[in-house]
């Protein structure tokens, strides 16, 4: 079902509006129509990773309760994540940027 969407803008707002809008060979509508469907997907991508980064964190606790889950110590994990950023660096960055 599609839905109306009013709003006031000022009528000099509303005239250069219109008037890129053609220039674009769109109409006023139909611009204003896919900028509301662009925030619409981007709320959707946003909520998708929200949703994904919850299930991440709510595994990671349902891992420590289980008593299934392993601490790293800060200077090991520091350690670690240098290592694995000198590999990417070194599959994707040319030698002199290294």
């Amino acid at each position: 079902m599609d839905t109306h969407i009013q709003f006031r803008i000022d009528e000099e707002t509303r005239r250069l509006a219109q008037q890129m809008a053609e220039s674009q060979g769109r109409t006023l509508s139909g611009a204003c129509r896919e900028l509301v469907e662009q925030l619409a997907e981007q709320q959707r991508q946003a909520t998708s990773y929200h949703n994904g980064l919850s299930l991440q964190v709510q595994r990671a606790f349902d891992k420590l309760e289980a008593g299934a889950a392993t601490f790293v110590d800060h200077d090991t994990a520091k350690s670690r994540m240098e290592e694995r950023k000198a590999r990417l660096r070194a599959r994707h960055l040319p030698r002199s940027h290294r």
